[in-house]
C-alpha cells in the first residue's frame, strides 16, 4: 500500500542517530545516506518497499510536526515492541504510550507510543497473538 514514509527533522545528526537504532531494532537496513542534501532511507532487507526516510524538509522550511499524525511501525513480535521503546527513548525519544495490550484495538494488539527528538509520533506494534 505504502511506496514510502518521509519524516522532516531539524538536526540530521541526532535524527540519524535516533531513528538507525530503532530501525536497526526493527531490522531494517539503511538503504541509502546522503549528507550533501541530507537525507537517508531504510527498508526491510527482503523487499525494496517500503521505504522509511528522514531527512531536512525539500521546502527548507522547518519540519512540523501534526497534530493526528503518526507513522506505525510493524514490529514481529511483542518482544521486539518492548526493546523498540526502550531504545527509543534511550535515545532522545519522549513516551507517548508504554509497550503494552491495547484491546480497544483488537485483542492481540500489542504497541507502544513515543516521539523522536524532533515531535514525530510513531508506533511500533504487533498483531499477533503472543
Amino acid at each position: 500500500m505504502l511506496s514510502h514514509v518521509f519524516l522532516g527533522v531539524s538536526d540530521f545528526e541526532r535524527a540519524f542517530g535516533f531513528h538507525a537504532a530503532v530501525m536497526n531494532e526493527l531490522g531494517h537496513a539503511l538503504r541509502f545516506r546522503d549528507d550533501s542534501r541530507p537525507w537517508a532511507g531504510w527498508q526491510r532487507p527482503d523487499a525494496p518497499r517500503p521505504l522509511f526516510l528522514i531527512g531536512a524538509p525539500f521546502d527548507g522550511e522547518a519540519p512540523a510536526v501534526g497534530n493526528g499524525q503518526m507513522v506505525a511501525l510493524l514490529a514481529a513480535d511483542r518482544a521486539t515492541v518492548d526493546r523498540v521503546h526502550a531504545v527509543a527513548l534511550a535515545h532522545g525519544g519522549r513516551c507517548e504510550g508504554p509497550p503494552g495490550l491495547r484491546p480497544h484495538y483488537h485483542a492481540n494488539y500489542y504497541g507502544a507510543y513515543f516521539r523522536d527528538p524532533d515531535g514525530n509520533k510513531l508506533c511500533v506494534c504487533c498483531h499477533d497473538p503472543a
